[in-house]
């Protein structure tokens, strides 16, 4: 008898965990804390951190506002609190932005101004987000840190074009340092200034002559020959001992292209050639060299400044003075059919070049982003190399060849770099925002950004964002990508953000297509963020991430099996290339996730309705590195 109570004591505990664990539990119910606690809590961080306590304050308008059931708790008296408190949040917000701008912590002081621009604050002391980052390059430039300077004023420019006097000094660094293709940008925003009439900042004593000295123009209107180009790729080479097979032991090498993109010294190469440096997760030894020649050539160590593995990219730095420095600065987009050059060192044949086109774009097989598609010869060894075009312009990086498909070979953009570097020269791993959302591209004609899924115990969580909802502008910019993803333009307009700074998320309902405006306070980039929410969720909800497949309940539960019918299946996913449609009934029998090989299965038995409702038991198999993200 006592064996039977044990027996069915253990059925009821394991049921209940269960079913516990079927759907996400919400510590954020309001039925689980006071009005008062939350308050409160907005209360301390209105001082410490203003951003989230500003974030806080729009969770609790949700929970509690006029929409909510909750509506009861939120008085006059309570809503007068709540303004005083983002009131004062905002004004701490701004003081701290001047402290960083007067201590020089330029990033720090450009996300507050980010911030403070959503919350409609506009700061004259220390100006908004394109005179801090302009401030950063002055001060880079006089200091002789020239590519901080070159990326900082481009980065400026691109966010309120700069006067013809701002320019000039940038353009004669350029100049100087031989870097012809970055001579070229400046020549070209400088002329487009003096077209606009944009002379200078500020009326002085002096007679300012507006016109580009005759031998800087004509230095940034010639062209590096791909000759010259070449001298400044290296070999990288990474020693990581031996391995053993069969009881053989074996060198262990790893061998990759980089390229100098300044005169300190400073490469660019892959994220996966130099992993094993870095990577907390490896076990062994590492040692990391270049070759600026042939294998009889010196080996020079070289180390890792930081790196984004979500790009794909590192930055690493050897005591080497190039005779080369490739432009960062272009943001060059090609076009299908260009003429490219990639140099690289394909099986250690060092300063290789190989001539192609560009296949296509917009290829998707970056965590963050797109891809350019070429067909110039690639091999082991070119990964980390540079794509040039026929200006000398720098189109991309090298990052990966499909072995079996010849000319089937990928280039992470140079504007992707340019837009990366930043958080990669501050050293270790970039840190990338994340809002906690999963993005699919509906509608035709004109491509809509509908989330169909949003991630527990994430920022757009917490502001309880719908599923099914469209995104129609981020940081009060509408994304537009007319010949190719939506995706990815989305996620250009969250990249220069920081974490812990407020984005501006205008979006429409999915049901009744009201306009909402929604502050979310961006956190820190999981490295694989839907590994992060297969754990967290319940399985009928991660599968819209992971396959496509949004499902809603259609019975009850039985054993250890859940029925649902298909609400929508995203086009391009797993789901539909299973041939499942709406309307399916599908039944989940198991699902698990394998992090080492970076996967997810889900069981499922579907009776398709184009099958007649036959039957059919299948697995659907989908990458954790999800790119549709943001």
């Amino acid at each position: 008898m006592m064996l039977n109570k044990k027996l069915v004591f253990f059925v009821i505990t394991m049921a209940a965990l269960f079913f516990s664990c079927a759907t996400v539990e919400d510590p954020f119910d309001p039925s689980r804390s006071t009005s008062t606690y939350r308050i409160g809590n907005i209360e301390k961080y209105a001082d410490s951190d203003p951003v989230r306590a500003i974030h806080l304050a729009g969770v609790y308008r949700v929970l509690y506002g006029p929409e909510s059931k909750y509506a009861g708790d939120f008085d006059s008296e309570t809503a007068a609190r709540l303004d005083s408190l983002e009131k004062l949040a905002a004004d701490n917000l701004r003081a701290a932005q001047a402290e960083a701008a007067a201590e020089k912590r330029w990033d720090d002081a450009a996300s507050m101004a980010r911030s403070l621009a959503n919350l409609g604050i506009t700061v004259e002391s220390t100006g908004m987000e394109p005179e801090i980052i302009f401030a950063r390059a002055k001060d880079a430039l006089a200091g002789g840190n020239n590519l901080d300077a070159f990326l900082s004023a481009v980065r400026s420019h691109e966010l309120e074009p700069l006067f013809f006097s701002d320019l000039l000094p940038f353009l004669q660094r350029a100049v100087e340092q031989k870097q012809r293709r970055t001579a070229a940008f400046f020549l070209e925003a400088a002329d487009a200034s003096l077209k606009a009439g944009r002379i200078q900042r500020a009326a002085s004593g002096r007679i300012f002559r507006p016109e580009v000295p005759r031998e800087l123009r004509e230095y940034a209107e010639s062209r590096d020959p791909v000759a010259d180009m070449v001298k400044g790729v290296a070999t990288v080479l990474i020693d990581r001992g031996y391995k053993t097979d069969r009881g053989r032991a074996f060198p262990d090498r790893v061998l990759g292209s980089a390229f100098f993109i300044d005169s300190s010294g400073l490469l660019i190469t892959n994220y996966h050639v130099i992993s094993s440096e870095v990577d907390p997760k490896y076990e062994g030894i590492s040692r990391m060299s270049i070759r600026m020649g042939d294998s009889s050539s010196v080996r020079i160590p070289a180390k890792v400044v930081g790196w984004d593995k979500a790009m794909d990219l590192a930055l690493i730095r050897a005591d080497v003075i190039p005779e080369y420095v490739f432009p960062v600065v272009d943001r060059v987009i090609p076009r299908t059919g260009d003429t490219v050059y990639a140099i690289g060192s394909p099986g250690g044949l060092e300063k290789t070049v190989t001539q192609g086109i560009v296949s296509a774009l917009g290829r998707r097989f970056l965590q963050i982003g797109d891809v350019i598609q070429i067909d110039a010869a690639v091999n082991h060894g070119n990964s980390g190399g540079p794509v040039v075009d026929r200006e000398g312009r720098l189109v991309g990086i090298v990052y990966a060849g499909v072995e079996q498909y010849q000319g089937l070979n990928f280039a992470v953009p140079a504007e992707r770099l340019a837009a990366a570097l930043p958080a990669m020269l501050q050293g270790g791993k970039a840190e990338r925002p994340w809002l906690g959302l999963t993005i699919a591209e509906t509608g035709s004609p004109g491509l809509k950004g509908e989330i169909i899924y949003v991630a527990p115990f994430t920022p757009s969580w917490e502001l309880r964002i719908k599923e099914g909802s469209v995104i129609e502008s981020v940081n009060g910019i509408r994304p537009s990508a007319p010949q190719g993803s939506l995706i990815p333009a989305l996620q250009d307009l969250l990249f220069p953000c920081k974490p812990g700074e407020l984005a501006a998320l205008e979006i429409s309902d999915p049901e009744t297509g009201a306009l909402r405006r929604y502050l979310v306070m961006t956190t820190i980039r999981p490295e694989v963020p839907l590994a992060e929410a297969a754990e967290k969720d319940s399985k009928e909800r991660i599968a819209a991430p992971l396959f496509g497949l949004i499902l809603t309940p259609a019975g009850s539960a039985t054993g250890f099996s859940t029925s649902y019918l298909v609400k929508k299946i995203v086009r391009g996913s797993t789901a539909d290339e299973a041939g499942l449609s709406e309307q399916d009934p599908v039944s989940i029998r198991g699902f698990r996730v394998e992090k080492d090989a970076g996967i997810a299965l889900m069981d499922i038995t579907v009776k398709k309705r184009r099958m007649g409702y036959l039957e059919t038991t299948m697995r659907l198999p989908a990458l954790l590195d999800s790119p549709d993200t943001l």
